[in-house]
């Protein structure tokens, strides 16, 4: 059962070190084509109009207590989130920085690409559409083993730690996050608990199809 996954799976097309800058094609390509998946899901939960994603739901309840704008805590959220990495003796790679490049990108086309449905059910249907192609595209730029973005970066450090099933300690990160940015008053919507509950279990599906299809 996917949820139980523990470990990030390995197929024939993984790195195998993470600290590789020189990596086989496919590797690159499924590492690119997971991340382009993962940006789209966060640009259609953008478009939705359903609510933000739990971390950005954090960076403007502390935007609210604070004088810096949502930007720069995002910024400093996710410099936070790579020095947490330190006791979790997790590493940076090739993906840390395609991360970052690639998921901005696909966020900018989606928002002017993708239009806003008009109807409110097709609008939470396309959150929950965002959430499954967020997950889907973690599971496969992961398996890829290049590094991987801030958040993952944490919720993998966190499972190796606690030993728990990958599902459960995305969900419940997402969850604190959410829960405090919210404290501070940050506007949660529909969206946004759909995210926040569903990404972790979305994320182990995605690990679990690249194994199967894979291996």
């Amino acid at each position: 059962m996917f949820l139980k996954i523990k470990k990030i799976p390995k197929v024939n097309w993984t790195s195998k070190k993470t600290y590789n800058f020189k990596p086989k094609f496919s590797t690159l390509f499924f590492c690119c084509f997971g991340l382009m998946l993962f940006g789209l899901g966060e640009g259609l939960l953008i478009v939705s109009f359903t609510g933000a994603s739990p971390w950005s739901v954090l960076a403007q309840g502390l935007s609210l207590k604070t004088n810096l704008s949502i930007g720069m805590l995002t910024f400093l959220i996710s410099v936070t989130v790579l020095i947490l990495w330190i006791p979790l003796e997790q590493k940076p790679g090739l993906a840390t920085i395609l991360n970052a490049l690639i998921i901005a990108l696909m966020i900018d086309l989606c928002i002017k690409f993708v239009p806003t449905p008009s109807n409110y059910f097709n609008q939470i249907i396309l959150a929950i559409v965002s959430v499954i192609t967020v997950g889907i595209g973690g599971g496969i730029y992961l398996v890829a083993n290049l590094g991987a973005g801030p958040r993952d970066g944490l919720m993998v450090g966190l499972q190796k730690k606690t030993n728990l099933p990958i599902a459960l300690v995305r969900a419940t990160l997402e969850i604190s996050v959410v829960s405090v940015g919210w404290y501070l008053g940050g506007i949660v919507g529909v969206g946004t608990l759909l995210f926040a509950f569903g990404i972790g279990p979305c994320v182990a599906l995605g690990l679990y199809l690249t194994d199967k299809i894979f291996n």
